[in-house]
């Protein structure tokens, strides 16, 4: 229940009432009582008015996040687990819990379970705590899933740099069953794929290009594709089950390259396949001024900006990336680009890419918009939980 009141200053209320679900600390008039982090708390307007419970961390520049919008919901014993249930069923109505696959089980807030996500790879959970008041909540969070899933592992990976804004150290651990011996293995369609669970980036995969995988992929028979920032290369075993002729795939990291070489070998794709540690910029650069031309270029970077001050170097990175990655394709080449900084609203991305068009002297066609698939889902109230975006575009 809540410990205290944290009164917001006049006129800073429309975000909370419209209910978007983060209060920072520029918006907070004072906190009313003793407030730890992790604590929940009472959100009320300057003139008392209830607004909704939150949990509270007044060391971070994100004080606070909400749980519930209703005074009738309170936050009690029995609030977490009612809310993991509802996230996996959710899922389980959309038909994402096939025996074998993977999906994203708790998406944060657009679950209502702000600073918790839980990936499921064929069996393997693998949770991130976030914030202080999921931190406290370890041993429920992993009752919750047991009972409603009865996994054979769970692991936690809670290493995003949020924790550290939040002021917590990074934790990875095995919290049920044994840890993995190695890569966990699980389907994606016909795409037998694997997700580094123990030390690998994120969860261990990357869920959410999922569809996007797919919508690639009609793109790239008969193509040679270059995979940009291809972390194990899941674009690649896509496209080339699809009928691609060959896939250069290019990561700084060479452990994950290796890991994209045992899918290529599992997926017998392995004869059209190439790996090619470096720098994806730099990569770019020196095939341009080697007159290098690929049917399809990948372009799927990392978070470029992580809080609002990032967005404009990061924009600088997305339109250097577009603009090289269109003038290496060949005529009628196919490039699939994405952003997914959440801070780097879709609109923005879109002015940015189309900068890069209109730099590189090409005509160029947009086929399609693409986004997170609905295990990600999109808070229509909070704009930041649309944080991935891209575009298929042809340059005749």
């Amino acid at each position: 229940m809540a410990t205290a009141t944290l009164r917001l200053k006049r006129d800073r209320d429309k975000p909370v009432r419209h209910r978007h679900p983060w209060v920072f600390s520029g918006g907070v008039m004072r906190i009313e009582g003793t407030a730890a982090p992790g604590d929940v708390v009472n959100v009320v307007a300057d003139n008392s008015e209830w607004l909704a419970y939150a949990s509270v961390n007044p060391d971070a520049n994100l004080t606070a996040r909400v749980l519930s919008w209703s005074r009738a919901e309170p936050i009690d014993d029995g609030w977490l687990a009612a809310r993991i249930t509802a996230s996996i069923q959710h899922r389980r109505d959309m038909g994402y819990l096939a025996e074998g696959g993977a999906c994203r089980l708790v998406f944060g807030e657009s679950d209502g379970l702000p600073g918790l996500v839980v990936d499921d790879y064929a069996g393997s959970l693998v949770m991130s705590i976030l914030t202080p008041f999921m931190e406290r909540r370890r041993s429920e969070i992993v009752e919750a899933l047991v009972h409603e899933l009865s996994p054979g592992r769970i692991s936690e990976r809670s290493t995003d740099d949020t924790r550290e804004r939040e002021g917590l150290e990074p934790v990875s651990s095995t919290l049920v069953g044994s840890p993995a011996d190695g890569p966990v293995t699980f389907m994606e369609g016909e795409c037998a794929f694997v997700a580094d669970i123990g030390s690998g980036q994120k969860t261990g995969f990357y869920l959410d290009q999922r569809v996007n995988r797919e919508r690639v992929a009609e793109y790239a028979s008969g193509r040679d594709v270059l995979n940009l920032f291809s972390y194990t290369g899941s674009f690649g075993i896509a496209a080339l089950r699809a009928g691609a002729s060959h896939v250069t795939n290019v990561d700084t990291s060479a452990e994950a390259l290796a890991v994209g070489e045992r899918m290529a070998r599992d997926n017998a794709v392995d004869g059209r396949w190439e790996s090619l540690e470096g720098n994806a910029f730099k990569v770019l650069r020196d095939y341009r001024d080697e007159g290098r031309r690929f049917g399809m270029i990948v372009i799927d970077p990392p978070k470029f900006a992580s809080t609002r001050a990032h967005v404009e170097g990061a924009c600088r990175g997305y339109k250097d990336l577009s603009l090289l990655g269109m003038k290496l394709l060949e005529p009628g080449g196919i490039l699939a680009t994405f952003s997914c900084s959440g801070m780097v609203t879709p609109q923005l991305f879109r002015q940015v890419v189309a900068a890069a068009a209109m730099d590189c002297g090409r005509d160029t066609v947009l086929l399609e918009k693409l986004t997170q698939p609905p295990d990600h889902p999109i808070l229509m109230t909070f704009p930041e939980s649309e944080y991935l975006k891209g575009f298929i575009i042809q340059a005749p």
